[in-house]
């Protein structure tokens, strides 16, 4: 975990009812899901398999392991998990060398949090070093914590890396907003108690207590994140 929170953001004013933003990274700030998937399909060609479309929806949003180790074992390919780890992070980060596409409405929702000084952090399933590179896109000041896959003991879908992160302010996680896009990352926010806004990009996402589902992030704005701590039910 990386933190550059200072004294005055550890934690929010008392009776402020929503204490930090929490978001995560691939297909929720940028448009790399689709990225990831070609990866995949690539390293895979060159170990001589192909992927079956209807395995995608298994590997979204979860953590490298658990992606690298389902492909691994539903094509049979021999090839170690560290090895096809290693093969996967140095293809994708080659692919987002030159920049990775936000989302719409990502760009206007973190300069808003920015300009309102509301903790935010990133949070997400991918190594350090990806998020790193894409940081470089996004831009790392607008997170005064990230979050990476490989700096937790457990990743999504467990909740240790929200957890994490609403420690890292001082937060109560079921005052934090989680901003999500697959129904990983959305089991790991509500398993940490986070209220959480669901932005499905791949796998569909149902609505459900403490949740809402939205079409993009341009529907997304402070007014609605403060809204949905303060109205949970």
């Amino acid at each position: 975990m990386t933190s550059t929170v200072p004294a005055s953001l550890t934690r929010t004013a008392e009776g402020a009812a929503l204490q930090a933003v929490l978001l995560d990274m691939d297909g929720t700030l940028v448009d790399t899901e689709g990225f990831w998937w070609d990866v995949e399909k690539e390293v895979f060609a060159d170990l001589g398999h192909s992927l079956d479309e209807a395995w995608r929806d298994v590997v979204v949003g979860g953590p490298m392991t658990r992606s690298a180790g389902y492909l691994i074992e539903a094509t049979g390919a021999d090839i170690r998990l560290d090895e096809l780890t290693v093969l996967l992070n140095d293809r994708f980060e080659a692919r987002v060398a030159h920049g990775a596409p936000l989302m719409p409405g990502a760009e206007r929702l973190l300069a808003e949090l920015a300009a309102c000084d509301v903790p935010t952090a990133l949070v997400s399933a991918s190594h350090r070093r990806i998020i790193d590179r894409v940081l470089e896109s996004v831009g790392r000041h607008h997170f005064a914590l990230t979050v990476a896959g490989d700096e937790v003991t457990r990743t999504k879908p467990h909740p240790e890396p929200y957890l994490t992160a609403a420690a890292g302010f001082g937060a109560d996680p079921w005052r934090c907003a989680v901003i999500e896009d697959t129904p990983t990352g959305v089991a790991a926010a509500e398993a940490a108690g986070c209220r959480v806004v669901a932005v499905p990009s791949v796998s569909p996402i149902p609505p459900a207590a403490g949740r809402v589902v939205v079409g993009s992030l341009e529907e997304v704005d402070l007014a609605f994140l403060r809204k949905l701590v303060t109205h949970v039910g």
